[in-house]
C-alpha cells in the first residue's frame, strides 16, 4: 500500500571546463527545475557577471539541492500514491460495503419470501391433513356405524330364529298333544261303538219282538242289527239304559 521508492542511481559529473555539473541518472521534472531556478538567482547573476572568475555554484550545494529535490519530488510523489491508494481503498471499501449491502437486502429479501412460501406451504399441510384425518375419522365412523346395523341386525334375526323355533316346538307339542288326543278319542268312541254294538247284538237276537217307540210290533229276524245300531245308540231308552 505504501509508497515505492526510486531505486535509479543518481551520478554527478564536470564538464571538460569544470563550470557546469551534470547530473546523470534522473529525470527532473519542470517544477524541480524551475524551484532550482528560483532558489539561486543571486548565484545565477554572478554567474553572468563574474566571468573572470568562472565560478558557479558549488558541488556540494548542487548535490545538496538536487538531493532535497528529489526527496521532495519522491515525498510528493508517494503522498499522492498513498491518496490514490486510499482513494481506490475507500472506493473498494465502499463498493464492497455497497455490495454486501445489495447482497444482503436481496439475500433478506429471498428470505422473506422463502419463509413466507414455507408458511403457506405449512398452512397447505395443516390443511391436508386436517381434511385427511376428518375423512378417516368420518370413514371410521361410517364403518363402525355399519357394523353396529350389522350387529343389530343379526341380533334381531337370531332372536326372530329363536321365537321360530320356540313356536315351532310350541306348535309341535300341540299337535302332538291334539293327535294324543285324538287318538284317545278315537280309541274311546271306537270301544263305545263296540261295546255299544256288542250290545244291540246281544239284546236283539234272531226271533226277539219288542216293542218299538212307535208302538207297531217290529219282526226282527228280517231286519240286519248293524242298521239298527246307530239309532239305537241315540235314542233315549239306550242312553236311559
Amino acid at each position: 500500500m505504501g509508497g515505492t521508492t526510486s531505486t535509479r542511481r543518481v551520478t554527478f559529473e564536470a564538464d571538460e571546463n569544470e563550470n557546469i555539473t551534470v547530473v546523470k541518472g534522473i529525470r527532473l521534472s519542470e517544477n524541480v527545475i524551475d524551484r532550482m531556478k528560483e532558489s539561486s538567482p543571486s548565484g545565477s547573476k554572478s554567474q553572468r557577471y563574474s566571468g573572470a572568475y568562472g565560478a558557479s555554484v558549488s558541488d556540494e550545494e548542487l548535490k545538496r539541492r538536487v538531493a532535497e529535490e528529489l526527496a521532495l519530488e519522491q515525498a510528493k510523489k508517494e503522498s499522492e500514491d498513498q491518496k490514490r491508494e486510499k482513494t481506490s481503498e475507500t472506493a473498494l471499501r465502499k463498493f464492497c460495503v455497497q455490495s454486501f449491502s445489495s447482497n444482503f437486502l436481496e439475500s433478506q429479501s429471498m428470505y422473506t419470501l422463502l419463509l413466507k412460501q414455507a408458511k403457506e406451504l405449512d398452512r397447505e399441510r395443516a390443511a391436508a391433513n386436517e381434511q385427511l384425518t376428518r375423512a378417516i375419522l368420518r370413514e371410521r365412523i361410517s364403518s363402525e356405524e355399519e357394523r353396529a346395523k350389522a350387529k343389530h341386525l343379526a341380533r334381531q334375526l337370531e332372536e326372530k330364529d329363536r321365537v321360530l323355533k320356540k313356536q315351532d316346538a310350541f306348535y309341535k307339542e300341540q299337535l302332538a298333544r291334539l293327535e294324543e288326543r285324538s287318538s284317545e278319542f278315537y280309541r274311546v268312541t271306537t270301544e263305545q261303538y263296540q261295546k255299544a254294538a256288542e250290545e244291540v247284538e246281544a239284546k236283539f237276537k234272531f226271533g226277539e219282538m219288542k216293542y218299538h217307540k212307535t208302538g207297531l210290533f217290529i219282526l226282527l229276524p228280517l231286519v240286519p242289527v248293524w242298521l239298527l245300531v246307530g239309532e239305537l245308540v241315540t235314542s233315549p231308552s239306550f242312553q236311559a239304559t
